[in-house]
């Protein structure tokens, strides 16, 4: 077997746990956890199955490292912005971005019963912005909660669109002038493809001017 480090061509360096656990978590992150083993990670890493183990212990002992990582990793948050609705719009966005970065290891997350935990830091943003903009009690939860929801349910929504099988008809062969009470503009906009990124941007700014005073 050919490893990835054999095809660059270069020399492997000497092992290190680090590099154990980054080389496991671009599998996982790629491929998904199935495809996660000592012996194909060895060939990855271009060394014997015996050295992944001293380095990191047993297969279980090096998913729940990664599960760590990934709390960790997840919890990396910096807000950015002039005014709180600004910075916990960055948050909110990092968030977002964060979670469809890495599917796979989120799911190993869940699996643990560790999603609220993994959720703690971008929370505890939120609520900063919050009470920088003068939200307490009930309010300030609620305007946190919102802003949690909007982005993992839109993930959600995401995801799933994405595995769906291709639907027949599909949105292109559903929308003309009369379903869409003879808007031909709108439409057109229905039928082609929705642009995720716009969307999420547009819907969380509307969000968060409702629930952020000023």
């Amino acid at each position: 077997m050919v490893t990835k480090r054999q095809e660059r061509g270069s020399a492997a360096p000497a092992l290190s746990r680090e590099a154990v656990l980054s080389a496991a978590e671009e599998l996982v992150r790629s491929q998904g956890a199935q495809a996660l083993t000592m012996r194909r990670l060895a060939a990855e890493l271009g060394t014997a199955v015996t050295a992944i183990y001293w380095h990191v212990g047993n297969r279980e002992a090096l998913l729940d490292e990664l599960v760590q990582r990934t709390v960790r990793e997840m919890g990396q948050l910096e807000a950015r912005g002039a005014t709180p609705a600004a910075r916990a719009e960055s948050v909110a966005l990092a968030l977002r971005r964060k979670l469809r970065e890495r599917p796979h290891l989120i799911a190993l997350v869940h699996e643990r019963g560790l999603t609220e935990l993994m959720m703690l830091p971008a929370q505890r943003a939120l609520v900063h912005e919050a009470h920088a903009a003068g939200l307490r009690g009930p309010a300030a939860a609620e305007a946190v909660r919102a802003v949690q929801f909007q982005v993992v349910g839109f993930v959600l929504v995401e995801r799933n669109r994405e595995r769906a099988p291709r639907q027949h008809p599909g949105e292109p062969d559903l929308w003309d002038a009369e379903t869409a009470e003879q808007d031909p503009g709108l439409a057109a906009a229905l039928a082609a493809p929705p642009d995720p990124d716009r969307l999420f941007a547009t819907t969380l700014r509307a969000l968060i001017l409702s629930l952020w005073p000023g």
